[in-house]
Formats: structure tokens, sequence, C-alpha cells
């Protein structure tokens, strides 16, 4: 079974890092039901703005930890450099 790492931007323009197994049923989680983040319930919407893949549980704990220890800034240059590989 496949992980992913991903960062929300909630509508207070701040990021939200986690990881799931269905990326579109945690989307729809942190912006629909009780199941969301305390986090991220206080701000909706959120908008997906990045994701990778992980081998398993542990690799993805261990991405998320050294995303959530990243910079406002260096998120920010990793979601852009993911964006413009996309273009």
């Amino acid at each position: 079974m496949s992980y992913y790492v991903y960062i929300l931007k909630c509508s207070d323009e701040t990021f939200y890092t986690g990881i799931t197994t269905d990326i579109l049923r945690r989307l729809y989680e942190h912006n629909e039901s009780s199941k969301g983040a305390k986090y991220t319930k206080l701000r909706r919407p959120v908008e997906l703005v990045y994701s990778e893949v992980c081998e398993d549980r542990s690799s993805a704990s261990k991405r998320e930890y050294v995303i959530k220890r990243f910079s406002r800034v260096k998120k920010i240059e990793l979601i852009e450099s993911t964006k413009e590989k996309l273009c």
C-alpha cells in the first residue's frame, strides 16, 4: 500500500502537512467532515498544493517530519518546484 505526504494551503494562507493512503478522501475530510484535523477545521477551505508518494507508512512519516520542519519559504519553494515540473 502506498502512502502520500501532502501539503494543504489553508484559507488563512498557512500550510498543513500530513500523510494518508487516499488523498481525495483525506482532502474531503479536511474540508467537509468532522474527521479533518483540528488545525484545518478552523481554516477551511483548504487546497491541496503538494503531494508525493512514499513506499510505506514509515518512510511517509519520516518525510512528513522533514517537511514539517521546513521554513515557510522552503515549503513554498518545494510547492513551486513541483508546479514547474507539471507544466
